[in-house]
C-alpha cells in the first residue's frame, strides 16, 4: 500500500498545536486582514467532507514551523 494522507479537520490542528479551535479559525481568515510581512496565509483545504474543511497534516504542520507556532 501506499501512504496514507494524515488528514486533520480544525478540532484535530488545535489539539496537535496546543491551541484554541478558535485560534485556528482566526488564523484561517486572516488573509481578509493581514498583519504585517512577514506573514504568511494559512493552507487552503484539501477539500470539504461533510460541509467542513480538511487539510493534509503535513501542510500545516509545514506552516506552523515556517510561522514559530511549533518547533
Amino acid at each position: 500500500m501506499g501512504d496514507r494522507l494524515d488528514l486533520v479537520g480544525i478540532p484535530e490542528i488545535a489539539a496537535r498545536l496546543g491551541v484554541p479551535r478558535r485560534t485556528v479559525i482566526t488564523w484561517r481568515y486572516r488573509h481578509k486582514n493581514p498583519p504585517a510581512p512577514p506573514w504568511q496565509p494559512f493552507p487552503a483545504p484539501l477539500m470539504i467532507v461533510s460541509g467542513r474543511p480538511v487539510w493534509r497534516w503535513e501542510d500545516v504542520e509545514a506552516w506552523a514551523k515556517e510561522t514559530g507556532r511549533l518547533s
